[in-house]
């Protein structure tokens, strides 16, 4: 299989150095994408990256997935408005952990294949290099204004917070790793989001000025909503893979919701369906687009791949049971489908509390439901907040026993998709 061809098709490729697509059917060629552990889960907007290492592989190419422990405490610029936090070695130790754990699921690391996935952590090589080393080693070979020239420098030094020296090093240490795995793994290709093209194209510059070596790079579209809304985002945040982050229910209604025009082109960019398989699909949303079989089969591939068949299977029940039958009595719903129903955000309550009755408002913030009493008595008023399939439009509307259901349970939705069931004990 050609991979360029395969990730064109889909919409996977924005730029890319000459001679890449020669170079990947020449030979098996090791290629790599680097990870940052901000944080100890990846969340969806890493799905790209992961694919094309996984796209990679299935076509014969070793991958290698670096994760930045040294990177990740410098932080990158590109794309960023102002500097990030630094992290702790400690937290860096344990987002790296979880990042691992996460990347292993998806690539083949068995060592008897040829093309086995590998995972490396460039702190392995950087805690070993002084300043006077890597100034000496990296740092002459390219100019300050090579590195000026670039978009994510430029942009910040235009900006009112400037950039500090660590962040305006980060392309030549990112450079270095791919100088690194060149001379150490035989690495000739870097893959990434078109924001990091910058940083990417110094290191075949450092490899080339310092080796003599030849390098490649291409990188993908950055994905972005058709409404403009950020990719991944929701009201309460980032789509984790971490399904103890984001459920595999909350996961499986992100892409549930897309819109029409967002899963045409999602569903070539996130799943492994043929070409012919989504042209189908295509043309049968076209013709009955209430159906929304597009959307149904893209979260059904996403969620099968992040979370597994099982997890797939359970989110799909807990939609039936909330949505199937949303206009039918709460009461059709029994105690069993409450307690069956995954994904969805639980909590305990006292039912002491309810004995002289309590505000609806506080009843949400004490369950953790919106984090102020004026955001919850926002939503209220704009008619988004509903116990038990009933609309609550008083922000001071008294909740008691008699608004239980089977006389302990409470479905709270907010919004159109968010629900949470509180249980009186």
């Amino acid at each position: 299989m050609n991979l360029i061809k395969e990730l064109k098709w889909r919409g996977m490729i924005q730029d890319m150095m000459p001679g890449t697509e020669e170079q990947l059917q020449k030979e098996m060629t090791t290629a790599y994408v680097g990870f940052d552990p901000t944080a100890d889960s990846l969340h969806i907007g890493s799905l790209v990256p992961i694919l094309l290492l996984v796209h990679l592989q299935k076509c014969g190419h070793k991958p290698i997935a670096l994760v930045g422990g040294a990177t990740g405490m410098v932080g990158d610029p590109s794309g960023k408005s102002e500097e990030r936090n630094m992290l702790s070695e400690e937290e860096l130790n344990k987002n790296i952990i979880g990042v691992k754990a996460q990347l292993e699921k998806f690539l083949n690391f068995d060592p008897s294949l040829p093309n086995a996935a590998e995972m490396t952590n460039n702190y392995e090589w950087f805690k070993s290099i002084s300043f006077l080393d890597f100034i000496r080693e990296a740092g002459k070979h390219i100019t300050v204004n090579y590195m000026m020239a670039k978009d994510s420098v430029k942009k910040r030094l235009e900006s009112e917070n400037g950039m500090s020296f660590t962040e305006f090093t980060y392309q030549l240490v990112q450079g270095y790793d791919f100088y690194w795995l060149n001379k150490n793994k035989n690495c000739k290709l870097q893959m990434g989001g078109s924001d990091q093209w910058g940083n990417i194209v110094t290191g075949t510059e450092l490899i080339r000025r310092k080796s003599g070596g030849e390098a490649f790079a291409f990188t993908c579209p950055l994905i972005k909503k058709a409404d403009g809304g950020k990719f991944g985002k929701t009201e309460k945040g980032n789509i984790w893979l971490d399904a103890n982050k984001t459920s595999p229910y909350q996961f499986y209604q992100f892409w549930l919701n897309a819109s029409d025009s967002d899963a045409v082109n999602w569903i070539k960019i996130f799943t492994f369906l043929s070409e012919t398989q989504i042209e189908s699909l295509i043309s049968e949303h076209e013709i009955n687009p209430s159906e929304r079989k597009l959307q149904k089969k893209l979260a059904q591939e996403l969620t099968i791949f992040v979370h597994g068949e099982n997890e797939y299977q359970k989110a799909v029940e807990t939609t039936e049971k909330l949505f199937s039958n949303a206009k039918a009595p709460v009461d059709s719903l029994s105690v069993d489908d409450l307690h069956s129903i995954e994904g969805i955000v639980k909590s305990d309550y006292n039912k002491n509390k309810l004995q002289d009755g309590i505000d609806i408002i506080s009843l949400l913030t004490d369950n953790n439901i919106f984090e102020s009493k004026g955001a919850a008595r926002k939503m209220i008023q704009n008619g988004g907040v509903s116990i038990n399939r009933q609309k609550i439009s008083d922000p001071q509307f008294n909740v008691g026993f008699e608004n239980l259901l089977h006389d302990r349970f409470m479905l709270v939705q907010i919004g159109k998709k968010n629900y949470y069931l509180i249980q009186v004990i």
